[in-house]
């Protein structure tokens, strides 16, 4: 069960619990509530805000402001001639974070890592289904379950992987979040005890904040650990105010409410930058937001119709109005910041009349749709409401009724998934480890089909050329294959691609230290404030 508190509580709590005068607190105001805390079962970014970037470590951490992977749990690594085995050699010394919910006896050691992955990868694992309703489906998409064929503890402080086939993102694949290190220990005594379930909801990991509490949809609550083995933050106590309204979220740092906040409004951009307490933060987004057709209903089973529909809306409007020109409109499905984009391929045309004419001559009429619009704001899509009704209003003008619904977000991305699942749904993504891997085969590989593939299009072409990619070791190659790929992608036209944003973070000017990520992150490690 959540440990409850009210945010004012938390807050006079913050300073107490640390038992010094000169505690700094600093207070992030985020966008939305996580799904859960255990990062290997979801994949949305607000979840791993709250979880693995705060709570835990990986094998293989990405350097501040960069998409370089280094060692992180991991001393070092070795890659066998053939490519297809991986040892890691385990950092000595490692503290997993003791608190008021358990107190570790030993430091990190190989039955953790192995613990981690295995109970992701082997259905017999006691922990496989330790959450009703939920599956691991950033291990599933990513095609690991097929991909590894050992997970072999050699001794206490080394684990060797063992591959069936080369897989060129490994190494950059174990720095994201799915592959959050957890303590075996920890989860021995919770199945010993019959709580298993708690390690959704009260998480201990090795990283620089430990969790206190968590208020649903109000407050989390972290503490610096002590025992961090890069150092304790300089941050004593770190607050999640959970803040959906970007108004308000706004409001909130202007009144000194809060200290940081994720994506503001693009009309309160100008005013933020001419605020003398604020410091606004810009960089380009390795995102993409997309509108995804069910590609197995009819008639998005139609390519004609699809593309009928893409020509139908107006990107480059709602690009004007949600970002006011903070962004791009897309035309593939990986950013133009990343390796291999094919920028030969032509942009989409905004063509109301030919949308119309090719859905008559697809024998479409009166067609009758769900229009899927997230609940909150994300770095690709401020204002998905907003660029819902743009596209309601574009679809009628061709004769398509599209009525707009929407969930609570954890709800929204669990439905979404359904293989019947009806229409077509607005999402987006942030490059996880700078790969095009983790945008082609991510979400639109077969393996995703019902998890990340929200558009569940399996389509032979696209999957042969971008697992071949996954393979292949030169670069140069893989650049060829993944441009085959956004080509096969555009021809058969399983999204509307919508835009690629930039990305602005405002926070008060005695915020230090603080490092926008290109992966989406917000990691407040390192990061200091003044009295």
């Amino acid at each position: 069960m959540f440990r409850k508190m009210t945010f004012a509580a938390a807050l006079l709590a913050a300073t107490a619990f640390s038992g010094m005068a000169s505690a700094k607190t600093l207070v992030y105001c985020s966008e939305g509530s996580p799904e859960g805390f255990d990062p290997g079962l979801y994949t949305a970014g607000t979840t791993f805000d709250a979880a693995s970037v705060t709570v835990y470590n990986k094998l293989m951490e990405f350097k501040p402001g960069t998409t370089e992977a280094e060692p992180g749990l991991a001393e070092s690594y070795e890659v066998s001639d053939d490519g297809l085995q991986y040892t890691f050699k385990i950092r000595p010394g490692v503290k997993f974070q003791t608190t008021e919910f358990f107190t570790p006896t030993r430091d990190l050691n190989a039955d953790d890592v192995v613990f981690s992955f295995e109970r992701q990868w082997k259905k017999d694992h006691p922990w496989h289904q330790y959450v009703t309703g939920t599956a691991w489906e950033y291990f599933d998409g990513m095609g690991f379950p097929d991909l590894i064929t050992n997970i072999e503890k050699v001794d206490d402080m080394t684990v060797r992987f063992t591959l069936k086939a080369k897989e060129a993102p490994f190494v950059a694949n174990l720095g994201m979040d799915f592959a959050a290190i957890m303590s075996k220990e920890y989860a021995d005594k919770l199945e010993a005890d019959g709580k298993k379930e708690q390690l959704n909801q009260l998480p201990l990991g090795t990283g620089p904040f430990k969790f206190v509490a968590y208020q649903q949809d109000a407050v989390i609550r972290f503490q610096a650990h002590e025992g961090y083995y890069k150092g304790k933050e300089k941050i004593d106590d770190l607050v999640f105010a959970i803040t959906t309204d970007a108004a308000v979220r706004l409001q909130k740092l202007q009144a000194g409410e809060c200290h940081v906040m994720p994506y503001p409004n693009a009309a309160d951009v100008p005013a933020m930058k001419a605020d003398s307490n604020l410091q606004v933060m810009e960089a380009p987004g390795l995102n993409v937001a997309y509108l995804a057709f069910n590609t197995t209903q009819a008639p998005f089973d139609k390519v004609e119709v699809r593309k009928a529909i893409d020509m139908a809306i107006n990107k480059q409007a709602i690009v004007d109005a949600v970002f006011q020109g903070a962004a791009i409109v897309a035309k593939n499905p990986i950013p133009p910041t990343i390796w291999s984009y094919n920028d030969a391929i032509p942009a989409d045309t905004y063509d109301p009349a030919a949308a119309k004419a090719a859905l008559e001559a697809a024998g479409v009429s009166g067609l009758s749709m769900k229009l899927w619009a997230m609940p909150v704001a994300r770095p690709y899509m401020l204002n998905a409401r907003r660029a819902a009704e743009l596209m309601q209003a574009d679809l009628a003008a061709v004769g398509i009724t599209a009525e707009i619904v929407s969930y609570e977000w954890a709800e929204y991305l669990d439905k979404s998934k359904a293989k019947d699942r009806d229409g077509a749904v607005m999402l987006g993504w942030t490059g996880d480890n700078g790969d095009p891997d983790n945008f082609l085969h991510t979400l639109l590989g077969c393996d995703a089909v019902g998890g990340n593939n929200r558009a569940q299009w399996c389509n032979q072409e696209f999957d042969d050329l971008v697992v071949k990619a996954k393979q292949e070791t030169d670069q140069a190659a893989r650049t060829k294959l993944y441009e085959e790929a956004q080509v096969v992608f555009k021809r058969e036209a399983p999204w509307v691609t919508l835009d690629h944003s930039t990305v602005v973070m405002p926070m008060s000017k005695k915020v230090t230290g603080y490092v926008m990520s290109p992966l989406g992150k917000h990691s407040f490690s390192g990061v200091d404030i003044a009295e």
